[in-house]
């Protein structure tokens, strides 16, 4: 049977936290200038080097929050960022308008700011495209989740690897792939902030990485590197058994990742804290 988080425990959450900003590179809120779509060409991507340029960012205190996740198998794992869910006292996806399903285990990454966790089950599961060796420089990804708390995705192309170092209440260093930002939902604007954690998807539906930081005033999306998430579940022992979903395109996006966050393959995620709790 499932069981539920408490209505007063995301209620609490909603009306406190209308914006989750947990693990940003800026605070600028503008979005960026849309940039224009170059044709998709360019040389294969290169393994991680001590010379990829580095992005600092700080992971700010433990705080009741919002991000976003995905479902890897019908069994209930799930991935999302790290920062998401470390240090929350509670855990629930949202399901729909005011329920949220318990995740009954987290199992977080040292080495990258990813993390698993486990439901009873997922309702509809995605494919993970690991080969990132073969990715190129120019291909597309899309960008689904919750940005702001609310439903949203944005598309970008590849630029490169570079070093995330994270400072503040954990520290750690790991390549990840460097996107620039080409276009977001009609009339979302500001911080993608509640995206962390959700999938970034190529354009044959396959996950490609997950969206853990940005830069808003240089356009710059950032993805945990699929080698990073396969050495999680090789070393969390579980396999990821989705499959593919719909091809996407800057003109389907927005109606695939609506999908996506109907069928459950995408949710909401809910941190609560115990300094949010009544009587603490």
């Amino acid at each position: 049977m499932i069981r539920l988080v408490p209505d007063w425990l995301l209620y609490i959450v909603v009306i406190t936290v209308v914006v989750f900003v947990l693990f940003r590179v800026d605070r600028r809120y503008d979005a960026p200038e849309t940039l224009p779509d170059a044709p998709q060409t360019g040389s294969y991507l290169p393994p991680p080097s001590q010379y990829d340029p580095a992005v600092l960012v700080e992971v700010g205190p433990v705080a009741s929050g919002m991000g976003s996740a995905f479902a890897i198998s019908p069994d209930g794992w799930w991935l999302t960022a790290r920062h998401v869910v470390d240090g929350c006292d509670a855990v629930g996806l949202v399901v729909s308008r005011g329920q949220a399903v318990r995740v009954l285990d987290i199992k977080r990454a040292r080495f990258a700011d990813i993390a698993l966790l486990k439901t009873e089950s997922a309702p509809l599961s995605m494919s993970l495209d690991t080969s990132e060796r073969r990715f190129q420089i120019g291909q597309r990804a899309f960008h689904v989740g919750f940005p702001q708390g609310r439903p949203g995705e944005a598309y970008s192309r590849l630029i490169g690897r570079e070093t995330l170092i994270a400072r503040g209440r954990y520290a750690l260093e790991e390549p990840v792939l460097a996107w620039a930002e080409l276009g977001r939902t009609s009339g979302l604007r500001g911080s993608l902030a509640g995206i962390s954690g959700g999938p970034a998807l190529s354009a044959n539906g396959q996950v490609i990485g997950i969206t853990v930081a940005e830069s808003a005033r240089r356009g710059r999306i950032y993805t945990a590197a699929p080698s990073s998430i396969l050495r999680l579940l090789r070393v969390e022992q579980i396999q990821a058994t989705g499959a593919p979903g719909e091809r996407l395109t800057p003109d389907n996006y927005g109606q695939v990742s609506d999908d996506m966050r109907r069928n459950l393959a995408v949710a909401q995620v809910v941190c609560v804290t115990g300094h949010d709790t009544p009587g603490t």
